[in-house]
C-alpha cells in the first residue's frame, strides 16, 4: 500500500488515491492542504478572480429534491429582478473592477427568457465597453440558445450535475423526462461544443453518497476535461425532500472539511483549473471561503444580487450575506481575501488557464 506521502507526489491519480485523499485526518490532512497551496501557487499564482454574481430570478422548471427554490415549494416568494437592476448590479461590477459577472437564475428555457438573457448580455458588453467578463448559469438549453447565448458576449457557463454517478443522480432528482442525468451530461458537451470555458459541479456530503463517489466525482471533471469547477458542502433544507434523508448526514463540521480535501484534491488532480470557493462554505464556518482559497479555491463571488431579493433566493439554509449591499459585501470580502495571503486579480477576467492552454490562448 502507498504511503500517504507518495500518493501527494503524484501527478496521475487512480480512485483509491483519491480516496486516500479525501480520507486524510490530522496530519496527512495538513500535509493535504499544504501541497494544494503549493501546486495553487506555482501553478496558477496567488490572485483570486471576483466574480460578481447576480441572482435575477428564482423561478424554476425544474423540481431538484435538494433544492430550496424546486418549483413545487410554495413556501418561496417568486422574483425576477427588473433589467434595470441587473444593469445597475453589473454597472457597480464594472465600476469596481470586477472584472466578471454571473448571471444565475432557476432553469427556464421558454422562448421570453432566452431573449431576455441575450438582452441582458448585449447591453452589460454596451455599458461596459466590452471590458466585464460574462458567465451564465441558467441551467439546460438547446445547442441554438447556448450559440445565441455565447454570440451575444457570455464565455463561461456553469452546469452543475451535482452528482457524476447516474444512480445518485436519480436518488436526489425526480424520476420524470425533466430531469433526466444524460440531458444534463449532453448539455456539458454542447457547451464545450460551442466554446464556453465550461463548469460544473457537485454537491459534497449529501445523503446517499461515498467517499468512492467523490473520487469518481473528480475524476469525472477530469474525463470531461472542465475548466472550472464549483463545488461545496450539502446544506439541507427543511422546504426539500431530500430533508427527510437529515439522519443520514454527516455533521455540518464534517461536511465542511470534507468539501476542503474535496478543493485541494481537485487542486493536485487538475492543477490549473479555476476553482471557486463556495458560498455554501460560508453558511457552515465565517471564513468558510478564506479557508477554501488557502488550499486551492481561486475564484470568489461576491453577491451583488439587490437585498431585496436575496432572501428567496436560498438553496438551501442559513445562505449568508442576505443583508450586505454590494459595497459591504466587497469590502468585506477584500479584507478577508488579503488576510488570507492572496491578491484580488481586479480588472481582470481571469480566465481558466486550463482553458486557455488547451485552446492555445495561454
Amino acid at each position: 500500500m502507498k504511503i500517504f506521502q507518495e500518493i501527494i507526489q503524484q501527478t496521475d491519480f487512480q480512485q483509491e488515491d483519491l480516496v486516500r485523499l479525501l480520507s486524510a485526518e490530522n496530519e496527512e490532512r495538513i500535509l493535504l492542504f499544504e501541497k494544494a497551496s503549493q501546486v495553487k501557487r506555482e501553478t496558477i499564482g496567488n490572485k483570486v478572480y471576483f466574480r460578481g454574481l447576480v441572482e435575477f430570478s428564482n423561478i424554476c422548471s425544474k423540481d431538484c429534491l435538494y433544492c430550496g427554490i424546486r418549483k413545487s415549494n410554495t413556501n418561496v416568494i417568486r422574483y425576477d429582478v427588473a433589467n434595470s437592476e441587473i444593469l445597475e448590479a453589473c454597472r457597480f461590477a464594472w465600476e469596481n473592477r470586477f472584472g466578471s459577472v454571473v448571471l444565475q437564475s432557476g432553469e427556464l428555457s421558454s422562448p421570453v427568457f432566452v431573449n431576455r438573457v441575450d438582452h441582458l448580455l448585449k447591453e452589460i458588453k454596451k455599458l461596459s465597453n466590452g471590458e466585464l467578463g460574462i458567465t451564465l448559469s441558467c441551467g439546460e438549453q438547446s445547442r441554438e440558445t447556448y450559440r445565441r447565448w455565447f454570440e451575444s458576449g457570455a464565455h463561461r457557463y456553469l452546469l452543475r450535475i451535482e452528482s457524476s454517478n447516474p444512480e445518485l443522480y436519480k436518488k436526489i432528482h425526480p424520476d420524470n423526462e425533466h430531469h433526466f442525468y444524460e440531458k444534463r451530461l449532453e448539455c456539458l458537451h454542447l457547451l464545450k461544443e460551442t466554446g464556453y470555458q465550461t463548469g460544473t459541479g457537485v454537491m459534497i456530503g449529501f445523503p446517499f453518497q461515498t467517499l468512492e463517489d467523490l473520487a469518481d466525482d473528480l475524476l469525472f471533471f477530469k474525463k470531461m476535461d472542465i475548466d472550472m469547477i464549483g463545488m461545496g458542502p450539502y446544506v439541507e433544507h427543511e422546504d426539500t425532500p431530500l430533508y427527510v434523508y437529515r439522519h443520514l448526514l454527516k455533521t455540518r463540521q464534517e461536511r465542511f472539511d470534507l468539501a476542503l480535501k474535496m478543493v485541494a484534491t481537485l487542486r493536485l488532480l487538475m492543477p490549473d483549473v479555476n476553482i471557486a470557493a463556495a458560498t455554501a462554505l460560508q453558511a457552515i464556518d465565517p471564513v468558510g471561503r478564506e479557508k477554501a482559497v488557502k488550499v486551492g479555491a481561486n475564484i470568489i463571488m461576491p453577491n451583488l444580487t439587490p437585498c431585496d431579493y436575496r432572501k428567496e433566493y436560498q438553496l438551501y439554509e442559513g445562505k449568508p450575506c442576505l443583508d450586505e449591499d454590494a459595497s459591504l459585501c466587497k469590502n468585506c470580502l477584500e479584507a478577508r481575501i488579503e488576510i488570507s495571503g492572496s491578491e484580488i486579480g481586479y480588472g481582470e477576467w481571469g480566465d481558466s488557464k486550463h482553458y486557455l492552454r488547451k485552446t492555445g490562448r495561454s
